[in-house]
């Protein structure tokens, strides 16, 4: 029998069976772990998140306990961030409102993604006048100030926090349905579209089988990087007194009773914003990491 000589690509298929079954998942993790300030955010994150959810046994002092012979005392070794003004723990009210507020985050989020992905996947695809009139409703809705939007629905309708999510959700979605529209137009034109075509596929199997796996990247990068703009614009209407309601905080409720009251008690606004900036700044790194992973051009030669 003739022996076929191994060609190089071979013998590096040989010699490193990996590269074989690697795949593009794979490889995107394999470039986010060499990226050392997305892993520090995503330890940083996971470990915020992580005394959050267990914020029940592990914080001090029931959240809402208060202590008016106490009153504001700095922090010790009872109180470990100390306590407000109404002899709260701040440590624990810390803890359980970033439970509130990350929740806020990635449910708005989540409300986000699934309007922005189903309204630019159906404009992509269906092209025409379809795509211009539902392009032209989203350059109206961007024109509308998106705070004041979210105010009307919270003064409008009875304040809770499911509402807080849906109404966050609605006005973060716009970004997001360009992005999915945009890259619907580019893949409904590649080969294997037409190949699965061809071959009778239905339409509803290749949007869902084809086409949202292949938009799973932008939606995951973007997703990242809307949690912590969530996050923020939770934390403003607080400040405004239209988010969380008392006796409940969150992270940005405690940043402003903290800011009303930072000269004679500082703590009060320290740790909250400890908490809140390693939050967002880890989420923007890992976003950023998480960019580059997943841009194919970035993949090595």
């Amino acid at each position: 029998m003739k022996r076929i000589p191994m060609t190089e690509s071979s013998q590096f298929s040989a010699h490193n069976p990996s590269r074989l079954v690697r795949s593009p998942w794979g490889e995107a993790w394999i470039r986010l772990t060499k990226n050392h300030m997305a892993i520090a955010g995503l330890v940083c994150f996971s470990t915020i998140t992580l005394l959050c959810l267990l914020a029940p046994w592990i914080a001090p002092f029931e959240p809402n306990e208060q202590n008016l012979l106490k009153g504001p005392t700095p922090p010790g070794n009872t109180h470990w961030f100390g306590t407000d003004t109404l002899g709260r723990d701040l440590a624990a009210r810390t803890l359980f409102g970033g439970r509130i507020s990350i929740a806020v985050g990635f449910a708005a989020t989540l409300v986000a993604m699934t309007i922005g992905v189903a309204w630019g996947a159906i404009a992509g695809y269906c092209g025409g006048w379809i795509d211009a009139v539902m392009m032209r409703i989203v350059d109206i809705l961007y024109s509308l100030p998106f705070m004041i939007f979210v105010i009307l629905l919270m003064t409008i309708f009875e304040r809770s926090l499911l509402l807080l999510f849906v109404a966050i959700g609605c006005v973060e979605w716009l970004t997001l349905s360009r992005i999915v529209r945009g890259q619907m137009l580019q893949l409904k034109t590649m080969p294997y579209i037409d190949a699965a075509r061809a071959l009778g596929v239905r339409r509803t199997r290749l949007i869902l089988r084809h086409i949202i796996p292949n938009l799973l990247g932008p939606v995951i990068i973007y997703s990242t990087l809307t949690v912590p703009a969530v996050m923020l614009l939770e934390s403003s209407l607080s400040f405004l007194g239209l988010g969380v309601q008392p006796p409940d905080s969150s992270w940005g409720s405690l940043i402003n009773d903290g800011a009303e009251k930072m000269v004679s008690y500082p703590w009060l606004l320290i740790f909250p914003s400890i908490f809140f900036s390693l939050t967002l700044f880890s989420l923007n790194f890992l976003g950023d990491g998480l960019r580059d992973a997943l841009d194919p051009k970035s993949k090595d030669a």
